[in-house]
């Protein structure tokens, strides 16, 4: 089985994004990267040109928008949410879970969140839509013994998807590699990632160079529509780091 292909969260080079938008795009195309994730704010109107214009730039550049992270399609944010999709001609909307939700802490809370995730669901579906979970640490701290997403994973509706963050699942003691076991073909995508996996705050490293186990992993998941790779920090030149990751993802047994 041929490896899926490898975007990049966007909010890996949000400060090149900053300062330089088209040239950073352009960087990534040229680094060989087959798809981008977004992670634009959504505020409470849309600014549909700055959109438009990333949309215009990823397509000359060759790069798909394989998913966005959004807010929750809900109130206010709903409009907003569902014309960034279709600026982006994306069909996979990802609640990016940011910052820390207090609800993971109890099975009251999460009841709740599952039924805000459910209504979400319900506005992604009617729109054509698919709306995935990312997880954090957060969601893989047992309550009771069981962990929160896999609380989801049950409750939720079948048409849920979750992108799996290898890192924070590695950060929070949990071994990604089964967790996926578990969760099976709903774990669409994964964002992969490496570093020391024990400090939160700390910087990462490109793939292959810390200490998460990513080969299970990525022989695990092989099944996802896309591998995305993400750097929440980095000391030094984060094109270095990207191009190095995805010259590690490349050298695997079975990569095109």
């Amino acid at each position: 089985m041929s490896a899926p292909p490898v975007a990049v969260q966007l909010w890996s080079v949000r400060d090149r994004l900053a300062s330089d938008f088209d040239g950073t795009v352009r960087a990534l195309a040229e680094i060989g990267f087959s798809g981008v994730e977004t992670a634009f704010g959504v505020e409470a109107e849309l600014d549909e040109d700055e959109i438009r214009h990333a949309a215009t730039v990823f397509a000359a550049s060759g790069l798909q928008v394989c998913s966005a992270h959004v807010e929750l399609p809900l109130g206010d944010d709903r409009d907003a949410v569902l014309r960034q999709a279709e600026i982006l001609d994306t069909r996979r909307i990802i609640w990016h879970g940011w910052p820390e939700d207090v609800r993971y802490g109890s099975r009251a809370g999460i009841e709740e969140l599952i039924d805000v995730y459910g209504r979400a669901n319900d506005v992604a579906r009617v729109e054509g839509l698919e709306f995935g979970i990312h997880n954090h640490w957060w969601e893989l701290r047992a309550v009771d013994g069981v962990l929160p997403l896999e609380i989801l994973h049950s409750a939720l509706d079948s048409s849920v998807f979750f992108e799996l963050d290898v890192y924070w699942s590695t950060v929070a003691g949990v071994d990604p590699a089964a967790l996926i076991a578990r969760l099976g073909s709903r774990v669409q995508l994964i964002h992969v990632k490496d570093g020391a996996a024990q400090d939160v705050d700390a910087p990462m490293v490109a793939l292959g160079q810390g200490s998460v186990d990513l080969e299970p992993t990525l022989a695990a998941i092989e099944h996802a529509a896309w591998w995305i790779v993400e750097f929440d920090a980095y000391d030094g030149d984060i094109l270095d780091a990207l191009t190095a990751s995805l010259r590690y993802l490349d050298a695997r047994p079975g990569s095109a």
